[in-house]
C-alpha cells in the first residue's frame, strides 16, 4: 500500500491517500482528522503508527506502507 498526504489551499483542508499497489484509492480522508473512521478502511489497530506517520510525511511524497 502507499500513502500520499495532498496539501489544502484556502478553504479545503489537507488530505490523505491511501493506494493499494495498483495504485487504486483505497482511502481517503482529512488530515487532521486521521482516525475517525479508520475501521472503514480496514486499519483498525494500526492507529498509533498511522498518526505518527501521517504527522511526519511530508506533502506531495508518495511512501509505500507495510499494513
Amino acid at each position: 500500500m502507499y500513502i500520499l498526504k495532498v496539501k489544502g489551499k484556502a478553504k479545503i483542508p489537507d488530505y490523505i491517500q491511501i493506494r493499494d499497489d495498483n495504485f487504486v484509492l483505497v482511502a481517503y480522508f482529512r488530515a487532521d482528522r486521521p482516525l475517525k473512521n479508520i475501521e472503514k478502511f480496514g486499519l483498525e489497530g494500526k492507529e498509533t503508527e498511522l498518526e505518527t506517520l501521517i504527522r511526519e510525511l511530508p506533502f506531495g511524497k508518495t511512501q509505500k506502507i507495510e499494513i
